[in-house]
């Protein structure tokens, strides 16, 4: 946190969440400002509310920055799953996941051997998010430890809350990209050790899935993360069919591909389950009891030709899972949020359950922050809360701006920007209230 010297604020229409609208309708939770004011002060919220009520409590010379009726102040975007060394390898053509592995990714991370090439990256990543109004990720490295350690030393210069790992990965890999069980727990422990809650970071323990993780290096995970409980694991699941049949031929012990996961100690509270699309309702009702994640990436999803992902199914009021919005770049297409929200429309759409644009702003922020177990610090906008903000220009490109002419209230509007929006609608992030981007 940065300390600041005096408060400032912001001024605009602003949303936000106080508690889950899937379970508790819009009306208990969502907070719709149409002129409201956030005032910060040493990297946290300390006021918020109607401008009226805020306006008179302000300091005399606080400055307050208005950005006026066309503009949306949000909590910061959170993107619960992306890989940060696949920047360099987005809209790659023609293959689907485990070909795609094969074909495009492991030759990209090969390259993050060199630490100069990592430090460009992870710092054109880190931009790209800021530009994109996401505040807050949960990042997937490379197999070698200086690519946790550069990135987290990028996003510690930003003042960014940011979780992130080390790949886990000693066999069905390029040689070149294996460690092996007991390499990977000690560089993960030091890793720890070093990062692990300076400031606004996070570890998150990563085996990259079940299928390039020997059972000892499965098992050896487990084990960090018992004496390590405060972080978050990260790891993929259920994401293709395919998968799923390759990782029961892998482990025909187990009982599902979850329980590979479960066996080894790796589904419990902060456990943030990449995809999820192809799981029985055994493997949800176990999420469910472990209070574990799924990050939904619609974008990845169709771009690879996984599957659609069924939030309904996923969230049902009689076993709920936690749920978050993943970019998952670079099977991912677009850093953009509100594109991400687009394709999470069509999923919901395909699965005979629209998803409204109110709940998708949901995910976008509080949701993907309780994904995370950090609902308690980032993803709202209350006192106390930490402050990251993106603002939205509500008339961003001229169709946009003719479209919300013909809107006929915020519910509309909203729907609007997650359709027709994206990168460009970003005009402002503020991280741990100071400016981090603007357009």
């Amino acid at each position: 946190m940065s300390s600041l010297s005096r408060p400032t604020a912001v001024r605009g229409p602003a949303l936000t969440f106080t508690g889950d609208p899937f379970r508790d309708g819009l009306d208990r939770t969502m907070v719709h400002e149409p002129d409201a004011i956030v005032v910060m002060q040493d990297g946290l919220i300390t006021q918020f509310g109607p401008a009226a009520r805020i306006a008179p409590l302000l300091p005399a010379g606080t400055p307050v920055r208005d950005f006026g009726r066309d503009a949306l102040i949000s909590a910061g975007f959170i993107d619960t799953h992306v890989h940060f060394p696949q920047m360099p390898m987005i809209a790659s053509y023609g293959t689907q996941l485990l070909d795609w592995l094969e074909r495009y990714t492991f030759p990209a991370e090969l390259k993050f051997a060199d630490r100069t090439y990592t430090r460009q990256v992870a710092r054109r990543f880190l931009q790209e998010t800021l530009r994109n109004g996401i505040t807050t990720s949960c990042v997937y490295c490379t197999v070698h430890a200086h690519s946790a350690d550069i990135l987290f030393e990028e996003a510690e210069a930003l003042g960014l809350r940011l979780a992130a790992g080390k790949i886990l990965m000693d066999c069905n890999a390029p040689e070149a990209l294996r460690d092996t069980a007991q390499s990977a727990y000690d560089e993960s422990r030091a890793l720890i050790l070093k990062w692990h809650g300076r400031g606004r970071l996070l570890y998150a323990i990563t085996p990259r899935f079940a299928g390039t993780s020997s059972r000892e290096q499965l098992e050896a995970a487990g084990a960090l993360w018992r004496e390590h409980p405060d972080c978050l694991m990260q790891t993929h699941l259920a994401e293709t069919e395919a998968e799923v049949a390759w990782i029961k031929e892998l482990f025909p012990e187990r009982a599902s591909y979850l329980d590979v996961y479960d066996h080894y100690g790796l589904c419990r509270k902060r456990a943030v389950f990449g995809h999820g699309i192809w799981l029985g309702d055994d493997e949800l009702q176990r999420l469910h009891e472990a209070d574990a994640a799924i990050a939904h990436c619609p974008t990845s999803n169709f771009f690879l030709g996984s599957g659609m992902f069924d939030i309904t199914r996923a969230i049902r009021a009689n076993r709920p899972v936690r749920v978050g919005l993943g970019t998952d770049i670079g099977a991912g297409t677009s850093f953009s949020i509100l594109q991400t929200l687009n394709e999470a429309y069509k999923a919901a759409q395909l699965n005979r359950h629209p998803l409204s644009a109110a709940h998708a702003y949901y995910l976008a922020t509080r949701g993907s922050a309780a994904a995370m177990h950090l609902e308690d610090k980032v993803g709202s906008i209350a006192p106390g809360m930490e402050a990251d903000l993106v603002v939205l220009d509500m008339r961003s490109t001229p169709l946009i701006a003719f479209r919300m002419d013909e809107a006929r209230d915020f519910a509309e509007q909203l729907f609007v920007q997650m359709i027709l929006g994206d990168d460009r609608a970003v005009q402002a992030t503020y991280v741990a209230g100071r400016p981090a981007y603007s357009r």
